[in-house]
């Protein structure tokens, strides 16, 4: 089916049935193209929390329709994918976490957004890539946290803070593959270009960024930044955003291999076929939902 047929078809059953569409920045160019919403992890949850739709359809991963369903019990979350994971999310499990609460008891746990709804409801309070040292420092009585599950963001956010961050092994494998000889290389090739990096990545690569920030903080920064070239370290989908919104600018990956495959699987023949048969859909139990929304509002309360 030709992607203007798709597309109406998709904008119609939304209409009908009351639905959005979000998307996430790392998806196809196609799927962003046609969302209601596209965003990091941060704006996402905010829009997933304060829509008025009864149907949510989320182009993402399973975290993300899982922060939805937690967020907004009362819609339908629909997960054209349902199999579209996150390593890193993979990289934590309950009985890890509990076992490693054990040793710091009086740590404060901070959950990355990249976490199962079970981590979630594990841990004190939620942070993104965008939020992540606002978070830490908002925790006020709590001198120690326990960062989870991504170790880089973990030892970036501890870069901006008195407390001690302890950080757990866990990697985005889409940014921690990223080497500092393909950042070195890059650059050589375009002397005159500024480096945008995202804080997944390892501390060699973030140690020749021009700028260190979250998906939609990269974003921002290619329309402030002095000169017309961005070599950018993140996930390819980018690419979208930034020429869509600075054509006057050239944006080089990094790397090509920055490609999350999980994120690339949604097709517009998945969204529609999601919304015509109302499934898969993604529903937290409760037991799971009630402290996991009680983490998420903390992270919403400080923005």
């Amino acid at each position: 089916m030709a992607f203007s047929e798709l597309r109406k078809k998709i904008r119609a059953l939304l209409k009908e049935k009351n639905g959005i569409l979000l998307a996430h920045y790392y998806q196809r160019d196609e799927v962003q193209e046609i969302a209601d919403f596209t965003g990091d992890s941060l704006a996402l949850s905010f829009e997933a929390a304060k829509t008025k739709a009864d149907v949510i359809v989320f182009a993402g991963v399973h975290f993300m329709a899982e922060s939805a369903s937690i967020l907004s019990p009362d819609k339908t979350v629909l997960l054209p994918r349902f199999e579209a994971g996150c390593a890193l999310a993979d990289t934590i499990t309950v009985e890890a976490l509990e076992a490693e609460k054990k040793k710091y008891p009086a740590a404060a746990v901070v959950t990355y957004i990249n976490s199962s709804a079970a981590i979630k409801a594990a841990s004190d309070i939620c942070c993104t890539s965008a939020n992540a040292v606002r978070i830490v420092e908002s925790l006020t009585d709590a001198k120690r946290i326990l960062m989870i599950p991504d170790g880089n963001l973990a030892r970036y956010t501890a870069k901006f803070t008195g407390k001690e961050i302890i950080p757990w092994g866990g990697t985005c494998p889409v940014h921690q593959n990223l080497s500092p000889d393909e950042v070195l290389a890059a650059k050589a090739r375009h002397p005159g270009a500024k480096f945008a990096a995202h804080p997944e990545c390892r501390e060699a690569v973030l140690e020749l960024a021009d700028f260190v920030g979250s998906t939609s903080g990269i974003i921002a920064y290619a329309g402030k930044m002095e000169g017309s070239e961005l070599i950018f370290g993140t996930e390819m989908g980018i690419l979208y955003q930034l020429q869509t919104r600075y054509p006057g600018k050239t944006f080089i990956p990094a790397s090509e291999k920055m490609i999350c495959e999980t994120m690339k699987l949604t097709t517009l023949e998945d969204i529609l076929r999601a919304l015509t048969v109302m499934a898969p859909a993604v529903k937290v139990p409760e037991a799971i939902r009630n402290p996991a929304k009680r983490c998420l509002d903390r992270m919403l309360e400080v923005g």
